[in-house]
């Protein structure tokens, strides 16, 4: 067989493959996979503040070995509305399927970015707020006791426009936001934590995007951020299609537990 039959093989086996949806050819020792990616839906992360999008890490590299399309999203962390209208865009350049997963402030953004897109699917709150209309982040995490955020916040850095940015102060970083964490890995991220305005967390929301699309919940039993209790009563409230409570966990459930988070995404992307 001279090279050029076998390469006229080898491009009409490509198109048999593609024509009749086969899934796996095997041809001279070379495996490929015609049924990819495609066929799941994108899984869309939106990080909260204080972190930054190597926190979906854990997370993403076990979507990404499973086969799934992942965006994480650099959250601007400005305001609910402009950072919602930001990944709203995002997910307009995105075919097919979606599944919006936000952590912390990010479950504010996602519960603002649907803007009546008819891929996103289900969305999937991962130690979230998911305000109603007129709710603030500030309001919902001091509705039950047990958040100690307020005193381990740096002094606010002014900004140009009148407004402030808000970080954690780094030596209270590892109690605060992640006692589950190495204190190696959380120097880390208090080093690369990235600020939310003030405003922000106390801008009230629009209508929910949960009120007409299913959702999903996953926190953990020690959050310091946001109370366990006001989000299981947030996760009652969307009527969550599943909520799992991670004993043990920090605010930062999908660092330290990525497994769990990943199944639950997973029980999202295949609900039908």
């Amino acid at each position: 067989m001279n090279m050029l039959t076998l390469r006229k093989g080898i491009r009409l086996l490509l198109v048999v493959a593609l024509f009749l949806g086969t899934t796996v050819i095997t041809f001279l020792g070379v495996t490929m996979n015609t049924a990819s990616a495609q066929d799941k839906p994108t899984i869309v992360l939106i990080h909260g503040a204080f972190a930054e999008s190597s926190s979906w890490n854990g997370v993403l590299s076990e979507l990404i070995t499973k086969g799934y399309p992942t965006i994480a999203v650099a959250n601007p962390l400005r305001g609910v509305q402009s950072d919602a209208d930001y990944v709203a865009s995002v997910l307009s350049g995105i075919e097919g399927l979606i599944v919006l997963v936000g952590h912390s402030y990010g479950g504010a953004v996602i519960t603002n970015a649907v803007n009546d897109d008819g891929n996103v699917k289900a969305l999937v709150y991962v130690a979230g707020f998911a305000p109603d209309t007129g709710e603030t982040a500030a309001e919902l995490s001091g509705r039950y006791p047990g958040s100690t955020l307020g005193p381990t916040l740096a002094p606010p850095v002014e900004l140009p426009d009148g407004g402030k940015d808000l970080y954690i102060q780094q030596d209270k970083f590892h109690a605060q936001f992640a006692a589950d964490l190495p204190t190696s890995d959380t120097q880390l991220m208090a080093s690369t934590q990235r600020p939310i305005t003030e405003a922000a967390l106390n801008e009230g929301s629009g209508e929910p995007a949960w009120k007409s699309i299913p959702s999903w919940f996953i926190y953990g039993e020690r959050d310091l951020n946001i109370p366990a209790a006001a989000q299981a009563f947030m996760a009652e409230r969307a009527n969550s299609k599943e909520t799992v409570v991670v004993r043990g966990a920090s605010h930062v459930v999908m660092v330290s537990h990525p497994d769990a988070v990943v199944e639950l995404i997973e029980h999202a992307a295949a609900d039908n």
